[in-house]
């Protein structure tokens, strides 16, 4: 087995997060990891065993979701589905830990477009702003930015949601 190999294994859970961080739809979240993965290993020989794996698959899984972004604009005229009409991130849980992580996520997914993105590498996947600019090709102001932005939202999006239950 080879170093990529066995070091993809271990790494599927946080890439399946970062790839509904992108896709916003669990489905195509699965989707996405398996077409990296497999990319991943047809490329192997590109990956410099320097650099850490999952920086180098992030980025990778970036850019395979923007070229399946422009493939399904150009083939249905549409995109991705909005993720405020997706039934996929209301789903029914007993716990009530659950319930709020699904409370978190259709708020995250509710974010403009990258500020999602930049706020699961940072505060979930636990990438230095720095790797995030990498990872995401912007600048690190631009990082920093859409972070504090994103924080901001959801706080108070959740404070919203808290007061609307009362």
């Amino acid at each position: 087995m080879s170093a990529l190999t066995e070091g993809l294994v271990p790494l599927l859970p946080r890439l399946r997060r970062f790839a509904w961080s992108l896709t916003r739809d669990w489905p195509d979240a699965d989707d996405l990891v398996q077409t990296s993965c497999t990319r991943a290993l047809d490329r192997e020989t590109q990956w410099n065993t320097a650099t850490r794996l999952d920086a180098w698959m992030f980025r990778l899984m970036r850019n395979v979701w923007i070229d399946e972004t422009r493939k399904r604009k150009v083939r249905i005229g549409e995109g991705v589905e909005d993720a405020s009409e997706s039934t996929e991130l209301q789903t029914a849980s007993a716990g009530e830990t659950q319930t709020y992580a699904n409370q978190v996520l259709a708020q995250i997914a509710l974010l403009p477009d990258g500020f999602g993105t930049v706020l699961l590498l940072v505060a979930v996947e636990g990438h230095s702003y720095a790797e995030t600019a990498e990872i995401m090709d912007l600048p690190i102001g631009t990082v920093m930015s859409r972070l504090s932005s994103a924080r901001q939202k959801l706080r108070s999006a959740l404070e919203q949601q808290k007061g609307a239950r009362r």
